[in-house]
């Protein structure tokens, strides 16, 4: 952001940007990156610690050979606000209070039944939403905004899914306005912006945010009750034109299995978490969900790892197309099936069936934030949201600042 067109455009979202991905924390570091003067600099930055948003850390390292103070650096300053993340799964859910940089300061995890319903799904989380609140110590007042990661797809556009195969009663319904008025009616409040994204894209952001920051194609797997994908490229979720992209559990496979969709054949019918406990529970082994899955193979169940393993092996068949087309740097695997019998299936057909080129600096890998990844991305997407420049300039107007 150098030259005299930038410098024209760069307002104090723009220096906040900066400062919070530590691209530039010193007034001499923002100059230099916007070619804004030291007046300019110090006006726009005035107005960011009036709101709250910026602290000055400790000085920095002495740059000149001539000696002379260090120059103080500047800092986001998380604390003067807090992010409410919730994650829905088809019979579970899971609630936190999040810093703005991503710290879980209370958390809430309990059995919530999507086929219950919007209405009343969304009400109990508000419910959730209040208690984790007193129990973190904070405000009602100081939440700004809330993020929601729901098991279908959505048009971020409006924050409604889609024909959602797995959230019967869901589809078109108004999931913003629902969990705002849940939240004002549990606080007391006026609700924050609500954002609303499906749960893979949530979980990859996540993911990706925290510990691949630096690989611009990135693929994440979650094998559960259904099975989806989210997709980030270049540090953005990739979405399709409205929620589609990264349903991979609709591929069709060849099969005849009877999906939940309406379609026979999908991938899902035949290696999500409730395929394989359909076919444990046909073969006298009880098993309602992919989490009890989960538990059979934590266990050391033999006839659950072999369903895993095949299992695996449908979902990296269908893989090798994915790689090949987005060509990414990591595909991570995650849900109840996301074990050492999964994921050995999947690397069989995966490398098998995919071009070398595709796979040569591919790496293969379990999630590494579990079951709080859709948390940690829905409070990522909840910050980027309302502290990218443009709107930042819009909430320090609404400020006075």
């Amino acid at each position: 952001m150098t030259g005299r067109s930038q410098a024209r455009q760069a307002g104090a979202g723009d220096l906040l940007e900066l400062v919070r991905t530590g691209r530039a924390t010193t007034r001499g570091a923002l100059q230099q990156a916007t070619g804004l003067s030291r007046a300019t600099v110090g006006q726009r930055l005035d107005r960011l610690f009036r709101a709250g948003w910026l602290r000055e850390g400790a000085g920095g390292p002495v740059d000149s050979p001539l000696g002379g103070r260090p120059s103080i650096t500047l800092e986001f300053d998380d604390a003067h606000a807090v992010v409410l993340a919730a994650d829905l799964d088809t019979r579970h859910a899971r609630a936190a209070v999040l810093s703005l940089t991503g710290e879980t300061l209370a958390e809430h995890s309990g059995t919530l039944v999507v086929e219950d319903g919007p209405d009343a799904v969304l009400g109990e989380l508000g419910g959730w939403f209040a208690e984790l609140l007193e129990k973190s110590g904070h405000g009602a007042d100081e939440v700004c905004g809330i993020g929601l990661a729901v098991p279908g797809p959505v048009d971020s556009a409006t924050g409604r899914v889609v024909q959602p195969p797995i959230m019967p009663g869901w589809d078109g319904y108004d999931i913003r306005g629902r969990l705002a008025r849940a939240f004002t009616a549990h606080t007391g409040t006026p609700a924050p912006p609500v954002l609303v994204d499906n749960d893979a894209n949530l979980m990859a952001y996540g993911e990706q945010r925290t510990g691949r920051p630096d690989c611009s194609a990135f693929v994440l797997v979650k094998v559960s009750t259904g099975i989806g994908a989210g997709v980030v490229v270049d540090g953005s979720i990739y979405r399709g034109i409205d929620g589609g992209a990264g349903d991979i559990g609709h591929i069709r496979v060849g099969a005849e299995a009877l999906c939940r969709c309406g379609s026979y054949g999908c991938l899902a019918a035949v290696a999500s978490g409730g395929a394989v406990a359909r076919r444990l529970t046909e073969a006298g082994v009880p098993a309602a969900s992919g989490a009890d899955v989960r538990d059979l193979l934590a266990s050391g169940h033999p006839e659950a790892a072999a369903l895993a393993r095949e299992a695996g092996r449908r979902v990296g068949d269908v893989l090798a197309t994915v790689v090949t087309l987005l060509n990414p740097g990591v595909l991570m695997i995650a849900g109840d099936l996301a074990g050492t019998a999964f994921l050995t299936g999947l690397r069989e057909l995966l490398y098998q069936r995919a071009l070398p080129r595709s796979t040569a600096h591919l790496d293969v890998v379990r999630s590494r934030l579990g079951e709080r990844a859709a948390l940690i991305g829905a409070g990522a997407l909840v910050v980027e949201h309302l502290y990218a420049p443009e709107r930042v300039e819009e909430r320090l107007r609404v400020l006075g600042v």
